[in-house]
């Protein structure tokens, strides 16, 4: 072994420099080479370790498709896909679980809706009797089935915070919703309950054209209360509640407990709002204490009724998630601003663009613009950036904000990038695609991680609070003026009603609607008018 070795060393000392050179070389890579392939062998296990043990910790944790609860398992998920996986887009689970009591109720409501909605004998036997008109004596019993139906008018954002008060009534009285599908309804949302149809059939004997629903028609409760024309001796087969803007205090206050007395007792109940009226319902002292179990915190109504009740059609699913991949999942932050311009001749208006600007700059959610360009020190840093989404029927305001942020750099050095899905000028609805477009914009600002909106904006409101968001809140300018300040940040997350009674009910009638309950108050984007829900924790 010896010898072969001196025999090796000789050999080496024999050859030119050159070639010295050359083998040391080749030893050097050929040991380099080794050292890269066993490391590269590492790290593929590594990642190979790393994936299966991602894999096993989300096996582990499941995502809650359920919402706590809120949500049956009983749909066939390939039907509406919204329904199991809008959780999926948003960035956090939403904070605000259900109370075990209100997911009962849901449950128990769920069975009632089976045994009583459309194509039941039940269901049938009750529009027989609607269409005899037959008058009820005090002490006769209605049946285990009664009704609320819901008329469709107004705007998107409208029908959707009444639809869900509507519900809420329903869930409190026992009584059974149906919504009026002459518009279309069906065309953007999905059933909301599992084995029946909470869709109006299109042959329900009142909506044949011949009824004409407003403050004149004979059974409307506010103005049969005035003329003194019901009592506990007359109940009729059905009643119209009308709760429009245009309401009387004898319309808003149905849901009074002296006015309920009578009203339970009568099967079907037409109503046509455009208000969120749900904060009314808790000056009735029947309905306050269960109130206070389905929601301990009071200003998740809306944010868990519409998780609930409202899933968008596949089609209106599908300009979400194009759009939320396409502008908005890889941002490092995003912000949502909704802009409604409440005047007869809407449209772009200098002021109103200072007032987003100002906004939302005084607010720190869009950085102040620099006074000239930074130098870029290293290309290769990575670049924080902001996706902004602007909804409004005008284009106007998201280029101006898209100009701003292109043609001068931020002062925060971070990319702010303005996105607007559409600007169609007039609001067209009862148009399907109109009407798709707006929820899906709806669903769209849900899923950014702050948002700003119009005062008044129904729109906005179902938007900020489907999200669990707190808005900044844009104050109604007055006289082709910014106002200030231009916003104000909301301590709630519940919409507006936005023309609620004067008053409470009974023992409070004589006192301001405002300041009867600490959780009841007046609305942050209105002065000393409208009522909300807040939290009092």
């Amino acid at each position: 072994m010896y010898h072969k070795f001196q025999i090796s060393s000789k050999f080496f000392q024999a050859l030119g420099l050159k070639m010295k050179i050359l083998i040391t070389l080749l030893f050097s890579c050929v040991l380099v080479l080794s050292i890269m392939l066993l490391s590269s062998s590492n790290n593929i296990k590594n990642q190979l370790l790393d994936a299966i043990s991602t894999v096993s910790k989300e096996s582990e944790t499941p995502r809650d498709k359920l919402l706590g609860g809120l949500l049956t398992s009983d749909f066939d998920e390939g039907s509406c896909f919204s329904r199991y996986h809008k959780t999926s887009l948003y960035r956090q689970p939403s904070p605000y679980k259900p109370s075990e009591y209100l997911v009962s109720k849901l449950r128990s409501y769920e069975v009632l809706h089976k045994r009583c909605g459309p194509d039941t004998k039940a269901y049938k036997e009750a529009t027989e009797n609607l269409v005899r008109d037959e008058n009820y004596a005090q002490g006769n019993s209605v049946g285990e089935c009664r009704y609320i139906v819901w008329i469709a008018g107004y705007g998107l954002g409208n029908r959707m915070l009444t639809i869900a008060s509507a519900f809420l009534y329903a869930l409190l009285t026992e009584r059974i919703i149906l919504v009026d599908n002459r518009k279309d309804v069906s065309d953007i949302l999905c059933e909301p309950f599992p084995g029946t149809s909470w869709l109006l059939p299109l042959d329900f004997p009142l909506m044949n054209g011949t009824y004409r629903f407003d403050k004149g028609y004979s059974r409307c409760y506010g103005t049969m209360l005035n003329n003194h024309a019901i009592n506990s001796t007359y109940i009729p087969q059905h009643l119209y509640l009308h709760n429009l803007h245009d309401s009387r205090d004898e319309d808003k206050m149905f849901v009074c407990e002296k006015d309920q007395g009578l009203i339970n007792k009568v099967p079907w109940l037409i109503i046509q709002a455009n208000v969120y009226f749900v904060p009314s319902l808790w000056f009735n002292p029947t309905f306050l204490p269960e109130l206070m179990k389905l929601f301990p915190q009071k200003d998740t109504v809306f944010h868990l009724l519409s998780r609930y009740l409202f899933h968008p059609t596949n089609q209106v699913w599908g300009m979400v998630t194009r759009y939320y991949h396409a502008h908005l999942s890889r941002a490092d932050e995003t912000l949502g601003i909704q802009i409604r311009v409440f005047r007869k001749n809407a449209g772009y208006f200098q002021h109103v663009m200072d007032q987003i600007v100002g906004c939302t700059q005084r607010e720190k959610l869009l950085p102040e613009l620099a006074s000239q360009e930074a130098p870029q020190v290293n290309a290769s840093s990575v670049t924080k950036v902001k996706a902004v989404l602007v909804t409004s029927l005008y284009p106007e305001y998201s280029d101006n904000l898209k100009s701003m942020f292109w043609e001068r750099p931020s002062s925060t050095g971070e990319v702010v990038e303005v996105n607007q899905p559409s600007g169609e000028r007039f609001q067209q609805t009862d148009k399907k695609l109109h009407d798709q477009k707006a929820l899906a914009e709806i669903y769209l600002l849900s899923l950014t991680d702050k948002i700003v909106t119009s005062a008044r904006s129904t729109f906005g409101y179902v938007a900020y609070s489907i999200g669990g968001l707190k808005p900044w809140l844009l104050y109604q300018p007055r006289d082709l003026t910014t106002p200030d300040p231009p916003c104000v940040r909301s301590t709630s997350m519940e919409p507006c009603y936005l023309t609620p009674p004067s008053h409470g009910c009974e023992a409070d009638w004589g006192k301001n609607s405002g300041e009867i309950f600490p959780f009841v108050k007046h609305c942050e984007d209105l002065v000393d008018d409208g009522l909300s829900l807040y939290d009092e924790l």
